[in-house]
């Protein structure tokens, strides 16, 4: 079974793009070069560059393995952690 391509509108692509930007930035400011890292994540060097340049089809736990890596693990927990719209819906159903 062949794994199927994610589509991602443009807008939603480049969010992608600034947080492999943002992962390739910690990096270097540790000063750990890509083999380093990819290495500490048990992961391919070129599947980290994919990660840097924000591809849509790198497993989630290959990046948040390159997190583990760079201290910054806690940031996973950040993600949907403030579901605005999700409690405006709930609010609106207790209304009823």
């Amino acid at each position: 079974m062949s794994a199927k391509k994610q589509v991602l509108f443009p807008k939603h692509q480049l969010l992608l793009e600034q947080m492999g930007e943002n992962i390739k930035l910690a990096r270097k400011r540790r000063k750990l070069t890509a083999i380093q890292i990819a290495e500490r994540a048990d992961i391919a060097r070129t599947t980290l560059y994919q990660i840097e340049k924000g591809n849509s089809s790198v497993a989630i736990g290959a990046y948040f393995n390159v997190l583990r890596v760079l201290g910054l693990q806690d940031d996973f927990l950040k993600i949907a952690a403030d579901d605005e719209l999700g409690r405006k819906l709930q609010d609106l159903n207790l209304l009823k």
